[in-house]
């Protein structure tokens, strides 16, 4: 079952307790759909099942939780903890994986944090990994704030207007659709007699002329011989 229509069945209190949970988790390092969820959600509201707000505040607020949290047991469990990890999701915390996210925090810092929230593999590493590098943690909250806040608010408005934008497209495009189809199908009605006449008017020119052009009746034996009696 698809992603949306799994939330559809769930109550929309349910809905946003999903959001900031599944968020929270991601952010906290464990690889989980999080992004799928939100926007599955903010075309939700769109449809007028949940409130748009509501959706951006608890991804916001699961968002900065969770990358808190990240950050506490990276700088808690430091080296050992990315080894931990990697046995146990070695997709997403392998050792390529680890280098290029430590790359990223070497060379832009805090900045690594904020624009982490915008890439899969950074938004599972960013908390812990900043917590394992030491990152002073009033650098890491401004950045964790400010990413939260602009990725789950920014996110949510950008998906909801689409849909809004795209339900009364659609409506409008039904429209246009039935409209496009009677003039097709009457334009294709309209062209099949043009050529039915065409082709009876070329096998009538045809014809005639065979008709016309023919010679008169060859004379049998029978008339022969009752034309020689007849002398």
């Amino acid at each position: 079952m698809h992603v949306q229509e799994w939330l559809q069945a769930v109550p929309p209190l349910g809905v946003y307790v999903l959001v900031g949970v599944v968020i929270g988790l991601e952010s906290l390092g464990i690889p989980l759909p999080g992004e799928i969820v939100l926007v599955s959600s903010a075309l939700l509201s769109s449809q007028g099942v949940v409130d748009p707000v509501l959706v951006a505040a608890c991804a916001t607020a699961g968002a900065i939780v969770g990358d808190s949290i990240g950050y506490s047991i990276g700088r808690k469990g430091g080296r050992p903890l990315l080894d931990r990890l990697a046995r146990r999701f070695p997709k997403h915390f392998g050792p390529v994986q680890v280098v290029q996210a430590e790359r990223a925090f070497h060379r832009w810092g805090m900045w690594a944090v904020f624009f982490g929230r915008f890439i899969a593999l950074l938004r599972i590493f960013a908390g812990p990994l900043a917590g394992v590098l030491r990152m002073p943690y009033w650098k890491f909250l401004t950045a964790n704030v400010l990413g939260g806040i602009v990725w789950a608010a920014g996110t949510t408005a950008v998906i909801y207007t689409v849909g809004i934008v795209a339900e009364a497209w659609l409506k409008r495009f039904s429209w246009l659709g039935l409209a496009l189809a009677v003039l097709f199908g009457i334009a294709s009605t309209l062209y099949v007699r043009r050529r039915a006449a065409a082709r009876a008017d070329r096998e009538e020119s045809a014809a005639a002329p065979a008709g016309e052009g023919a010679g008169p009746k060859p004379v049998g034996a029978a008339d022969a011989v009752g034309a020689a009696t007849a002398d």
